[in-house]
């Protein structure tokens, strides 16, 4: 098999959700206001508009999920507001968050809209990555985003009981894990760890080199496809869900070099 280079269609990425939310209103809100202080500056004489930086804190403080703004959510905008927050964080444009106003209005309850699998790996930390505060994503992580019945049962409760919207499995470039299963690592309990990836080695043509960029890249992103295919098949619950419009899975692929999440 060869591997797969297709990208998975973001509904309303490029604008916010309709009638979704006051938090996704607010965003809308926050990257105007960058958007406009930065056309606003020449690099030749000074301007009156404000700098970024007092643009953005000019933006509306992003509130933390509540049980409206969840229930608002579809699955396809819950993938946009997911896209839109990379977007934000590829341009170092972040919205605004009071982390104790969100830790208090969470503190009761959680109402978060989507939950994603990621790797362990450092350079990946999910909610930096896509620009979410407290309370707005469920992640898990575990070297190689592999699946298993603790994970499983944790997607299953995100979605089924606290009322996530999207499944996201979110594969990273460079992965250590991946570059195990290519080199067949064998230490302690790493050794079935990485084994769960070898049938994505198996499946993608080329040279078996963990030096090999494009190889090591394309063996993630099978990975990441062959996980989507196992929480289908191993969670009933899931699957039905999916299957119902419930929720949506999805795969992602980031970029350790850029930042950029692109969904396949």
């Amino acid at each position: 098999m060869s591997n797969r280079v297709t990208s998975l269609p973001v509904a309303g990425a490029s604008s916010t959700p309709p009638a979704t939310s006051r938090r996704a209103f607010g965003r809308g809100l926050g990257l105007s206001a960058a958007g406009l202080a930065l056309a606003g500056c020449s690099a030749s004489e000074p301007s009156a508009d404000p700098a970024p930086a007092d643009a953005a804190a000019d933006q509306e403080l992003v509130p933390a999920q509540d049980a409206a703004s969840q229930a608002a959510v579809t699955p396809d905008a819950a993938l946009a507001l997911l896209a839109d927050g990379n977007a934000r964080f590829v341009a170092a444009t972040p919205a605004r968050r009071d982390y104790g106003d969100q830790i208090r209005a969470t503190a009761a309850a959680q109402y978060p809209f989507a939950v994603v699998l990621g790797c362990i790996d450092s350079r990946v930390p999910i909610e930096t990555v896509f620009d979410q505060g407290i309370g707005d994503i469920f992640a898990a992580r575990i070297a190689g985003n592999i699946v298993n019945t603790e994970i499983l049962g944790s997607m299953e409760f995100a979605c089924r009981l606290a009322g996530s919207k999207l499944v996201v499995v979110l594969g990273h470039t460079s992965c250590g894990a991946v570059k195990g299963a290519i080199s067949s690592a064998r230490l302690g309990n790493l050794t079935q760890l990485v084994q769960k990836i070898e049938p994505a080695v198996e499946a993608i043509e080329g040279e078996r080199d963990v030096d090999n960029a494009e190889y090591v890249d394309g063996v993630a992103e099978e990975n990441v496809r062959m996980v989507i295919a196992e929480i289908r098949r191993d969670s009933p619950e899931l699957a039905t869900m999916e299957q119902e419009g419930e929720i949506r899975i999805v795969g992602g692929m980031y970029d350790v070099s850029t930042g950029a999440v692109r969904f396949i």
